[in-house]
Formats: structure tokens, sequence, C-alpha cells
């Protein structure tokens, strides 16, 4: 009887796996190329909110009142509004606002969801009724009402527009995490876990919060372009940054009292809008499968 070895398992060297890294992420993004031009959308936008000046010459608050109301051309793309500022370019600064009170937005909503349907799944029993019937309460409150409401509370501006769009995420943040836990809660690991001696805040920490989190970050990219929506029609409503601060929401509505002569004041900051808010949905997707 002859024994046999196994051949020793060789990894390749570094450049030659960051070379098959790249491959396939090349094979992947010719296969979705709109996932590539989802990307590219972002990250243009992430761009535009850090380095401006990058992307425009002309200032978002000073224009020229003899070039006011110029149609779309080569020296103005998106063309000027009744004061003669450049609209691309306050569409480009005022990428930074919007985009700043939806991160904060998603942050307040995914942690604060987080943590409350990670106590709520974990812990269970009554505990886990009542926080649920409170989440049911305010799933059952439309997001835009909601954050209306809450801001009318706190005031108006910024950051207490990006404290409420994030509020009224809370539930949808909960509701998932909770689902995550309680599969993960009832996996034999976490049961080895205990039975090995393990306590609530290590296996919390160790094994269940890990396992659970990845769907929610999912969630947080969809939830991205939701929060610019709410954020942008916040602005539109007046709750938001005030004049003269460039913001997107504020964008379209300097236009709405022109529509019928000079469409492009609102419609073309509202297709940047249409735009973003779709490469997030995309790149949402591709993050749940």
């Amino acid at each position: 009887m002859t024994a046999t070895l196994d051949a020793p398992v060789v990894t390749p060297p570094l450049p030659d796996r960051f070379a098959g890294s790249v491959a396939r992420a090349a094979r992947r993004a010719v296969a979705s190329p709109g996932l590539v031009l989802s990307w590219l959308v972002i990250v243009t936008v992430v761009l535009w909110a850090l380095v401006p000046e990058w992307f425009t010459s002309y200032s978002p608050y000073e224009g020229d009142v003899d070039a006011s109301f110029s149609p779309p051309s080569l020296e103005h793309l998106f063309g000027t509004d009744r004061l003669g500022r450049d609209l691309l370019a306050r569409t480009i600064y005022g990428a930074s606002t919007t985009l700043t009170a939806t991160l904060l937005a998603v942050l307040v909503g995914f942690v604060v969801g987080s943590l409350v349907g990670l106590l709520s799944g974990f812990v269970g029993g009554r505990a886990d009724a009542i926080i649920m019937r409170f989440v049911d309460v305010l799933l059952a409150i439309p997001a835009l009402l909601l954050a209306m409401t809450v801001v009318t509370a706190l005031g108006y501006g910024t950051l207490n527009v990006a404290l409420a769009v994030g509020i009224s995420a809370v539930a949808a943040f909960a509701r998932v995490m909770r689902s995550e836990v309680l599969k993960v809660a009832q996996s034999e690991y976490v049961e080895a876990a205990y039975g090995s001696g393990a306590g609530f805040r290590r296996v919390v920490v160790r094994h269940v919060l890990p396992n659970s989190v990845a769907a929610v970050l999912s969630l947080a990219a969809l939830e991205c372009g939701a929060a610019i929506l709410a954020v942008a029609a916040l602005g539109f409503l007046g709750y938001g940054a005030p004049p003269p601060e460039p913001e997107w929401g504020l964008a379209v509505s300097e236009g709405r009292d022109y529509l019928a002569t000079y469409p492009y004041i609102s419609i073309l900051p509202g297709v940047v809008i249409a735009v973003v808010v779709l490469a997030t949905n995309r790149i949402s997707k591709s993050l749940g499968d």
C-alpha cells in the first residue's frame, strides 16, 4: 500500500493576488456598467462637496444682474437665476450642505435604530413587545410628515433637518436589525458561546452584532437615497438652509415661480437630485446582492 501526500497549498504572491482582484473587479464592471456609472455619479457628487472649486469658477452667492435668466449655454451650463447667479455653481456648492445633512441623518437612524433593534431582538419578552409597538407607531406615520413635525419642534436649519430625517428613519433600521438578531440569537454558535461561559455583553459584541449588521448596512445605503429626497423636500418647503445658502431643495424651490418661462431653474437641479438618488439605489441593490 502506498501512501499519498496531499500537495501543499501554495499561496500566490501579493502582486498576483492583487492582479487577480483587479481582473475580477474589471469583469464585474463589464458585466454591470450601470453599477460603475452609479459609483462614478456618487464619486463626482462627493468631490463636489469636498472640492467644489475644482468644477466651477463661479461663486454660488455673487451674480451678474445683466446676465439674469440666461438659458443653459457653454458659459453657464445650467443657466442663471433671477440674480444672475450661475445655477451649476449653486448646485455644486449645494452638494456639501445636502450630503452633510444626508450622512448625519443616516448615521442617526443607523446608530439609534440598530441599538433599539438589537436590544429588542436579543432581550425579547415584554421589552421586545413594548419597543416594537412603539416602532409600529413610528412606521405608521409617513416619514416626511414625521420629519416635518420633528423639525417644526426643533426649529429650522440644516442640522435640525438632518436630525428630523434621522429620527424618521429609526423605525426602519430597528425593524431590520431586530429580524437579523432574532435569526442569529437562535444559531448554534451563540448557544455554544453561552455554554462556554461567555456573558451577555461578550455574546452580543463578539457574535450577535457582527453577524447581524450586514443587512442593516445595505439598508443604510438605500436610506441615503431616501434621506437625500427628504432633506431636499424639507429644503424645498423652507425648513432647511435659508437663502442665499446653496442647497438642492432650495435650488428647486427658487425656480418654482418661473416654471412657465424659465423651467430650467428648477428642472436641472431636480435632475441632479434624481440621478444621485437612482445611483444610491443601484449601489444599495448591489450591496444587498
